[in-house]
Formats: structure tokens, C-alpha cells, sequence
């Protein structure tokens, strides 16, 4: 059973108790993704993602905020998708207000260095290196591209390497201080029961800080296509991958849930219709 509270600076509080898990797991989603970024700053939803890891106030070393987990073997991670952008820690149910700590300290508290900045983008250009040279990936980018153009619903998510080599400290801090405020942001407490539960009186205390305001909504998506596109990006390799397809239901249309039970029918296992 789900619970629902929200905190008096308007940050929403998800509760999920599971019975027999011994484990708990924080995550913080906030509602900021690629979708709301200008091409100027396009991939510094995923960059500022990466930022959140190099040190805080409490942590300042990289080392220190990652040790702190791994003392006690929990897991820990972050990522950002087109819309959201998330962290999270899953530890034994004991560590659970230390997970709860953590992911505070990082979301309200990293920062976000110039020189550190500066190192990172090394990072993430081998990264979208990576995507670049990975067929499976970047066909999906293609794709993204071919619907959508020149728009954010057609950008990568990582944005592109001219972009990043350029961005600097103050765009994180301007874009950080719009979209990283309470009301765009949900805690979700899950696992242990009674341990999410007991942590959940302290959520206050870890994220009461949380900045009120209003955020910057995602740009409306353009839609242009009239006919049938095609788009063909040729690289050396020993297979070709292919996309096929066509704009879905929105994500509130009932019919959606139909769309995702056809294409489990047509290529969700290796005994699927399109396998067989």
C-alpha cells in the first residue's frame, strides 16, 4: 500500500512499505530532463547528473561520498532520461537513515566545482563516444532524431561533445537553482516496512531545505511529419540494426497499456513473433 505526503515547501513523499524486504531504497526523481534544456545547455541534465558524485559541504572528495556506502555494501547510482532526472541508495534496512542522508546531501548540497566541471567533461565525451560507437544505442538517437528534428524531443539525452566542451559553472548553478526545487521533486522511501516508515519522520528534517519556487516547464513537441522518413546512418560493422515504426498513445491514454501487451507479442522474447 502506497502512501502519499508532502512536505509544507511542496516536495512530495512516496511511501512504500514491502513486507519481508530487508533492504531499504531512497530515490529522489526530479521532473527535469533533456526536454528542458535550450540547445545552448543541451546535455547538462546528464552533465549536472555526473556533478552530483564529485562532493559536498559534509563529502567534499569523491572518495568520501562514495566510501560512505560502500562501508556498510550498499548500492548507488543516478540517471537522467529525456522528462526526470534521478538518485538513489539501497542499503540493509539498519542503514537505512544513512541512505536517506546521502541522497539528501548529494541532491541539496553538491558543489558543483569550475574545476571539477573542467575534468568531467572529458567524461562525457568519452561517453557519448561510446553511444556513438555502440549500434544498439545510437540507433535509438537516430530514431529519436528522424521523429522529432531539431527540437529537445530530438536530442541526445547526453547532448553533443561541441555543446559540452562549452558549458560553464554558472549555466549549472542557473539551471540547478530553477529546476531543483521542491515542488519538482518526489522521495520515494521503499522496502523494510518498518524501517520506511520510521525514517519517513525524518524526511523533513533531511529535505525540508529543499528550495521553494516554480520551475521551468519542458518545451511543447513539435510534431511535422506528414509522410513517411527515412534515415540512414552507415558505420563499418558486421550487423545492421533497424528500427520500424510509428508514433504511440500518449502516456494517460488507456490504449497504451494494449501498445505494450503487441509489442511483447511482436518482439518482447527470443519466441515472439518477429523472432519465430
Amino acid at each position: 500500500m502506497f502512501r502519499k505526503y508532502t512536505l509544507p515547501n511542496g516536495l512530495r513523499i512516496i511511501l512504500a512499505p514491502m513486507e519481508g524486504a530487508q533492504s531499504v531504497t531512497v530515490l529522489v526523481l526530479v521532473g527535469t530532463g533533456s526536454k528542458y534544456e535550450t540547445k545552448e545547455i543541451n546535455g547538462i541534465s546528464h552533465f549536472l547528473e555526473h556533478m552530483f558524485f564529485k562532493g559536498t559541504r559534509k563529502r567534499p572528495t569523491t572518495l568520501e561520498i562514495s566510501s560512505v556506502l560502500d562501508e556498510v555494501g550498499g548500492a548507488y547510482n543516478a540517471f537522467t532520461d529525456k522528462e526526470y532526472t534521478g538518485y538513489w541508495a539501497k542499503v540493509d534496512a539498519a542503514h537505512g537513515e544513512l541512505a536517506l542522508d546521502w541522497v539528501s546531501d548529494i541532491f541539496l548540497n553538491s558543489k558543483i566545482e569550475a574545476e571539477e566541471i573542467e575534468r568531467e567533461k572529458g567524461v562525457i565525451t568519452e561517453e557519448i563516444n561510446m553511444y556513438l560507437d555502440t549500434p544498439m544505442i545510437f540507433i535509438g538517437e537516430v530514431w529519436d532524431k528522424l521523429l522529432y528534428g531539431d527540437q529537445p524531443a530530438g536530442w541526445m539525452v547526453s547532448g553533443e561533445k561541441e555543446i559540452i566542451a562549452k558549458l560553464k559553472r554558472e549555466q549549472f548553478i542557473k539551471y540547478l537553482e530553477k529546476q531543483y526545487v521542491a515542488k519538482n521533486a518526489i522521495l520515494i522511501l521503499a522496502g523494510n516496512g518498518a524501517t520506511v516508515k520510521k525514517i519517513v519522520i525524518k524526511a523533513r528534517d533531511y529535505f525540508g531545505r529543499a528550495k521553494k519556487g516554480d520551475f521551468l516547464n519542458k518545451q511543447k513537441v513539435i510534431e511535422k511529419q506528414r509522410q513517411a522518413g527515412l534515415s540512414v546512418h552507415f558505420k563499418e560493422t558486421d550487423q545492421t540494426h533497424l528500427v520500424l515504426g510509428c508514433r504511440g498513445f500518449n502516456l494517460f491514454d488507456k490504449k497504451r497499456y494494449a501498445a505494450i501487451l503487441l509489442s511483447t507479442i511482436l518482439g518482447g522474447f527470443m519466441s515472439s513473433r518477429l523472432f519465430t
